[in-house]
């Protein structure tokens, strides 16, 4: 009984101090983006930088790049970009969305594009100089 006495203790005291400062949300706002993208049709892949703020036009679809961003250089780094993907149909020249949300470098099935013909991923944020390591 003293013993889970205890670890509940020490639970709650662990859960109740701050959050050491690795922790915090210290991502950086990088100025471009590398993607890679795969033609499922043609099997043919292309890998691209892309600023943020801008539109590209990849095949049938456009994707709109709002955002990249990556921790400093000494924490593991993970690029995420926030991008919204969308396709206009041909025939009513009506658009609609594919996707709209963050995809992470490290693991594109956890939030990837859903698309018969193509295939979007993000390599890293790019555009900053990496600064020196103490």
């Amino acid at each position: 009984l003293k013993i889970c006495l205890a670890l509940l203790l020490s639970l709650g005291l662990f859960l109740l101090s701050p959050l050491p400062a690795f922790a915090a949300n210290e991502d950086e706002e990088y100025p471009s983006v590398r993607l890679r993208s795969l033609d499922k049709i043609t099997a043919r892949t292309l890998t691209f930088d892309a600023k943020v703020g801008t539109t590209i036009k990849l095949g049938e679809i456009y994707i709109k790049i709002q955002s990249c961003r990556k921790p400093p250089p000494i924490i593991k780094t993970e690029a995420a970009a926030f991008l919204q993907i969308w396709q206009m149909d041909k025939t009513t020249k009506q658009s609609h969305w594919v996707y709209s949300g963050w995809m992470f470098a490290s693991s594109p099935a956890l939030s990837g594009m859903d698309h018969p013909v193509y295939d979007v991923w993000v390599i890293d944020c790019l555009g900053k100089d990496p600064e020196a390591l103490p």
